[in-house]
């Protein structure tokens, strides 16, 4: 395809960038369009894989036919079979009349799957075979159809991972893999960061009679330098806010105002190490776990604990067995342990569960005092004086022990 051909797709889908990578998608596209063979399209969220099915089904011999597309991430689990295939009436609570599916709306034209690596098992099962031989059943049917649909799927996930996880079926994504285009990152489109910007920039001077923004050549090296994980979507927005605080109103005397890199860098995200994901190293750094997460974790599994407490009371009373809370609740991580250990136990209240008088009770010798101390002597004793041990075997705090000691002393 030579360079005339290549720009006027482009601007028909408004695609900005001359990156190497790109073009050779946007090539790939064209040259497969004529044929049948299914196309997956792979690339991180953002990047603008949906153009390209567009291509594809404007330069095929299905043009005249329908081009539907479907977010299959973002139909629920319950629907998505009676989405794409269809259903009889009366097949499920709601179904009020049949319904014709995607498969069965877009016969003769093209039907793009967004999020294919979304689907559940049951919904991969059908779409092979209606990739293989164009046959489907509507949900609550037992009359098998056909349908004659070209496929263009996209994902933003590795489906060879989701394939060795257990969660896609290898055949499926085989047949899908026919043909496969990478949409670039934005990171690896650099010299073309830029020329988003501007085209962004401009469509928002248009838009909202506002000057148009540039910017210095510090502040585009800044872009430039910028990871941009949510790709072009995420560039978008940032342009728009800064054209948004940055620019005035138009007026004779001022049409363009330029943004300093200093004024650009409130705009972009700060990187770091709590916002970019990490493995740990096992040594206690580089946990990728900020300090408010840390927070969250530790009153989580506090609270948890609290709530066996409250259970155990009202099951054995407040002084009987704490098998619960010891047996069940693992030992924290270190990380999480070590930021615990900073934090100042809370003292829990236990609740003191109305009981019921019974015969047997007033038989009883032993008050449940009596019995609770006892208990808690016995712990002592096991774990030879140690109290902290002694308090999570009896699932309480270490300063819960002690006033319950103080209090029988």
């Amino acid at each position: 395809m030579d360079t005339q051909d290549l720009q006027k797709i482009k601007n028909k889908y408004d695609i900005i960038g001359n990156d190497a990578m790109l073009n050779r998608a946007i090539e790939t596209a064209v040259a497969v369009a004529p044929t049948d063979l299914t196309v997956l399209i792979t690339g991180e969220s953002g990047t603008g894989k949906e153009n390209i099915p567009r291509i594809i089904h404007q330069h095929s011999r299905r043009k005249n036919g329908k081009f539907l597309a479907v977010n299959c991430g973002g139909i629920p689990e319950g629907t998505i079979n009676s989405e794409l295939f269809g259903h009889e009436k009366g097949s499920f609570t709601g179904a009020t009349e049949t319904r014709k599916g995607y498969f069965e709306e877009a016969n003769g034209g093209t039907l793009f799957l967004d999020e294919v690596g979304e689907l559940p098992p049951s919904t991969q099962a059908m779409l092979l075979r209606v990739l293989q031989n164009g046959e489907f059943i509507k949900v609550g049917s037992s009359k098998v159809e056909k349908t004659d649909v070209r496929v263009v799927a996209a994902t933003n996930v590795n489906l060879i991972h989701a394939v060795r996880r257990g969660k896609f079926r290898e055949d499926l994504y085989y047949r899908l893999n026919a043909i496969q285009i990478t949409m670039p990152a934005l990171r690896d489109r650099k010299d073309d960061i830029y020329l988003l910007f501007r085209k962004f920039a401009a469509d928002f001077s248009e838009k909202y009679s506002v000057c148009r923004v540039a910017l210095s050549h510090e502040a585009i090296s800044m872009l430039q330098s910028y990871r941009w994980p949510g790709n072009i979507r995420q560039l978008k927005n940032v342009t728009e806010s800064v054209c948004a605080m940055e620019s005035m109103k138009l007026s004779p005397n001022a049409e363009r105002c330029e943004v300093s890199a200093a004024a650009l860098a409130s705009y972009i995200p700060k990187e770091t190490p709590d916002n970019i994901p990490v493995i740990s190293d096992g040594r206690g750094q580089g946990s990728g776990i900020s300090d408010s997460d840390m927070q969250m974790i530790i009153k989580a599994i506090l609270d948890l604990k609290q709530d066996i407490d409250k259970l155990n009371a009202a099951v054995f009373g407040d002084g009987g067995p704490r098998q619960i809370a010891a047996g069940h609740i693992p030992a924290p991580a270190p990380a999480v342990a070590k930021h615990a250990a900073a934090m100042e136990e809370p003292e829990w209240q236990e609740s003191e569960p109305e009981q019921q008088e019974t015969a047997e009770q007033h038989e009883e010798s032993l008050s449940l005092q009596k019995v609770e101390h006892d208990n808690i002597l016995k712990a002592l004793e096991k774990y030879k004086g140690n109290r902290k041990l002694a308090a999570a075997e009896l699932g309480i705090s270490e300063r819960t022990l002690y006033r319950r000691l103080s209090s029988k002393d």
